[in-house]
């Protein structure tokens, strides 16, 4: 419910009421109300048209407006005072735009949005918004936030804020309580209630492209891809993934999943006893960060090929494809000869498996790629194998991996990732890699919102509820 109020705060806030607003401010209006109400009753009717009755007979006499908004009207119907009025955000064929925008509805100075239910006890607590608001003297702060039943702000002022760079003054004071009066007749209608809040809020988050939530207890809440949904990103054109011309880097969920294959991998090629080490960007991503590079969207691991039909899994995949009792697919890759392994017939985030042969102390293969790191090697760099940390487990890598990356990608591509290693997203024109991720970072104190912003933002903070939100 909260989202969706701050929702039409937006576009309150980006009007061209606005303008209108402020010149009336300036005397061009006397005769104008100073405020107006708006109760969002957004939600499906049911136990909801109780409260929606509660609330405007509770307001209705204090406010000389009251509009409520809905996206089909409440059946059955209400029985509402005359100074209020139904608003259906729903289009219609038959009207005009406006007829459904609420900033076309806006004729009052300021407007209190308030989650249905919401009891005003005596006019000061409007007076003290209205005198926040004036006492900022035309300044950035355009909107106050006030809690209901002594929540904090919601979750959503926190996200819309920080996404459009407003400031906010945040009170902790006055307090608005609800009716005590049960909003929904029924445990049934509040299962539905508590459901589709529930839809709301991941549709919210899919809306802003968030993927990860993490709790002030450290908990993950999951709005991006999993096993039984497609990855976030389509298929990869000239080496370059959509999200980098997107200007961000790879989803944290995909490189959840990402990790998660990896493991199950390396865990299948070691208890099959397949000689294996970290290839390509993999290795250079162990060697920097010990993790997968943060923009990349595969893992690349080499083998032994003599040591193929030592794993159940590899030695009959001549054709064809095999998902094994956890759900990752096995197949032959169709771009040559190569093994790949996804993390679901759904999720096509995958390990690729390159088998080498050694030839005269060279460790080569028949299938090439046309990346400049797929060249031969000589095969000293994996006698033997050594362990390196990658991606939260051990795995193995060449000897001497400064020397292998070297070798494959040119002198000093740990330490200058933008020499060969940076991804060129060629709409963009521009490098990205070698910089930290870009973040959004919103800050707030008990009395004041200030919101921080740089674009793209995989990284949204919120200090106030100590969240942290990733795209």
């Amino acid at each position: 419910m909260g989202a969706i109020v701050l929702n039409l705060l937006i576009l309150y806030y980006v009007s061209r009421a606005q303008q209108q607003m402020m010149e009336k401010r300036h005397g061009q209006g006397k005769g104008l109300r100073k405020a107006s109400l708006t109760v969002s009753g957004l939600m499906a009717a049911g136990g909801l048209v109780g409260g929606l009755a509660v609330a405007n007979r509770e307001i209705s006499t204090r406010s000389p407006r009251v509009t409520v908004l809905l996206h089909t009207l409440p059946y059955p119907p209400l029985t509402l005072p005359e100074n209020v009025r139904l608003l259906v955000l729903s289009p219609s064929p038959e009207e005009s735009p406006q007829a459904h925008r609420p900033e076309f509805h806006v004729q009052t100075e300021f407007v209190l949005l308030a989650p249905d239910g919401v009891e005003l006890e005596h006019g000061r607590q409007l007076e003290r918004l209205v005198r926040e608001l004036e006492g900022e003297g035309g300044g950035p702060v355009r909107l106050v936030a006030a809690p209901v039943l002594n929540r904090a702000a919601v979750q959503c002022l926190h996200l819309q804020t920080a996404v459009r760079g407003w400031k906010v003054k945040l009170l902790e004071g006055p307090s608005f309580s609800a009716s005590h009066r049960p909003l929904f007749s029924s445990a049934h209608n509040q299962w539905k209630s508590d459901s589709r809040l529930k839809e709301a809020s991941s549709q919210l988050m899919r809306s802003f492209g968030l993927k990860r939530l993490i709790w002030p207890d450290g908990r993950d809440q999951w709005y991006g891809c999993s096993k039984e949904t497609a990855r976030c990103f389509g298929t990869v054109h000239d080496a370059t993934p959509e999200y980098l011309y997107m200007e961000r880097w790879t989803p944290p969920c995909c490189l959840r999943a990402l990790r998660e294959t990896t493991k199950y991998v390396i865990h299948i090629l070691e208890s099959s006893g397949v000689r294996y080490w970290l290839e390509g960007g993999s290795l250079l991503g162990a060697a920097r960060h010990q993790d997968i590079i943060p923009w990349d969207y595969d893992v690349d691991l080499g083998i032994y090929l003599e040591d193929v039909p030592k794993c159940e899994y590899l030695k009959n995949l001549d054709s064809g494809s095999l998902v094994d009792a956890n759900g990752y697919v096995w197949e032959r890759a169709i771009e040559g000869d190569f093994y790949r392994i996804q993390y679901s017939e759904a999720n096509h985030l995958h390990v690729d498996l390159w088998p080498f042969y050694p030839r005269n102390g060279v460790m080569t293969k028949d299938t090439w790629t046309e990346h400049k790191q797929d060249v031969e090697f000589p095969e000293h760099f994996l006698r033997p194998l050594v362990p390196m940390p990658f991606a939260g487990i051990t795995a193995y890598g060449p000897n001497n991996h400064r020397a292998f990356l070297e070798l494959k990608f040119g002198e000093g591509v740990i330490e200058n990732p933008d020499s060969v290693s940076g991804t060129y997203a060629h709409q963009c024109n521009k490098w990205v890699g070698n910089s930290p991720p870009l973040k959004m970072i919103l800050s707030s104190d008990k009395t004041k919102g200030a919101v921080e912003k740089q674009k793209p933002s995989p990284v949204l903070k919120s200090k106030a509820s100590k969240r942290v939100y990733t795209m």
